[in-house]
């Protein structure tokens, strides 16, 4: 196990302490990754409530969120996934601050994300990336292997 690995943990946000979220959606160097589908991503407080009912409040089957938190308390991304009805399956998503990255976070973050769908029974994971997306790469480490590539993007996916 490494270092990292020890000290990063799944955290279920406060409604409180969802500026965090925003913050990370806000910062064009953390979602430069997500260039292909606009950026970074526009999320207004007035929006909060809603989504914080359907992805934190209640824990449902369909959807899991959660911050990756260091022992010391400090944000450094988020993990989820939900079920996509066009799909048929569960998608994941996973941020890491970019002054975080290269720190061996999203692989722990993607390992916590799995044994946290494993146990509650999800079968399989998937997720849809870029091509120019650098953390194919995690994924492909992390056991996810391809389904389909488009000239655009990538489907991953990982039996758990």
């Amino acid at each position: 196990m490494s270092n990292t690995d020890q000290k990063l943990f799944l955290y279920k946000p406060a409604f409180a302490d969802l500026d965090m979220r925003q913050a990370l959606l806000a910062d064009p160097e953390t979602m430069s990754y997500n260039k292909a589908y606009g950026g970074t991503i526009d999320w207004p407080e007035t929006e909060w409530r809603q989504w914080y009912s359907r992805w934190v409040a209640q824990d449902r089957e369909q959807c899991f969120y959660r911050y990756l938190m260091t022992a010391d308390k400090e944000f450094v991304g988020e993990v989820a996934y939900h079920l996509d009805p066009k799909l048929g399956g569960y998608m994941t998503d996973i941020i890491i601050s970019a002054k975080h990255r290269g720190h061996g976070y999203g692989k722990t973050g993607l390992n916590l994300l799995c044994g946290a769908a494993k146990a509650r029974g999800i079968k399989v994971l998937y997720d849809n990336i870029a091509l120019d997306n650098p953390s194919i790469n995690l994924f492909l480490a992390a056991g996810f292997i391809e389904v389909i590539r488009t000239t655009e993007s990538i489907l991953l996916k990982k039996e758990l």
